[in-house]
């Protein structure tokens, strides 16, 4: 049977795919505004590829059997960027909400692990991005107090001597580094003990960091600098990645 038009608007067919154009434009929009909340870089979680955390060998890295205050390195969410792993001991709860250097906030959770003490952030200093490679680093893990730190168990990078809190979310405890480390999102299975990169939170400085060391990075890396790890990340101790720490 034929669609006719009367007087009062349009015909049947046009009626229907006008409804149809606003719920679709509706939806539409609404798909966009999760995407783009999930894509978020700073306030909320930006996801990346699941990754489980496994030792060289490919077996499960344990969080409980992780050895406290030793500092374990892997790279996530790029092969050529560097994330610290540690066992703080003792519960570490989520703190107040961080502000990026950008001036967005978002909220650190806290540790996980049967103790909640495993804490992981990307380790790209947040002043001149000075990260790990296998022959230096210039920032590192510090348990003891020094001249420099003054306070114990900090991430410290000795290039301007900027100073984060793993404990409370690394956030800046002193020196020129406008923000806190970005921290790595976990999802931690109890029933098996293992745990899980998921994305970043905070302000991750990606873009910057592969812009400014693109030829160190192909160097260490090859072509696979910038490749999306994905399924596993690989854990080592950082005396075993790194043949000098610097202290100061």
């Amino acid at each position: 049977m034929p669609y006719r038009r009367n007087s009062a608007g349009p015909t049947d067919r046009e009626g229907v795919n006008r409804r149809d154009f606003i719920r679709l434009s509706a939806t539409g929009c609404a798909v966009a505004n999760i995407a783009e909340l999930s894509a978020r870089p700073h306030g909320g979680i930006k996801r990346y590829e699941r990754a489980q955390l496994v030792d060289p060998f490919g077996s499960p890295i344990r969080p409980s059997q992780l050895v406290v205050d030793r500092a374990y390195i892997f790279h996530y969410p790029f092969a050529g960027t560097p994330c610290f792993l540690l066992n703080l001991g003792r519960p570490v709860r989520g703190a107040d909400p961080f502000r990026t250097a950008d001036d967005r906030t978002y909220q650190w959770e806290g540790g996980v692990g049967p103790q909640q003490s495993v804490v992981v952030y990307s380790v790209i200093c947040a002043h001149r991005l000075n990260y790990p490679t296998r022959e230096i680093s210039f920032i590192n893990y510090r348990v003891e107090a020094s001249p420099r730190t003054k306070t114990a168990k900090v991430i410290h990078c000795c290039s301007e001597h900027s100073q984060y809190d793993p404990a409370a979310g690394a956030r800046v405890l002193s020196g020129p580094a406008p923000q806190p480390l970005a921290a790595i999102a976990l999802d931690f299975d109890r029933t098996t003990d293992t745990v899980f990169a998921t994305g970043t939170l905070g302000g991750e400085l990606f873009d910057e960091f592969f812009a400014k060391f693109a030829f160190k990075l192909a160097l260490e890396h090859g072509s696979e600098a910038r490749s999306a790890i994905a399924r596993t990340a690989v854990v080592r101790e950082l005396t075993q990645y790194c043949k000098q720490q610097v202290k100061c």
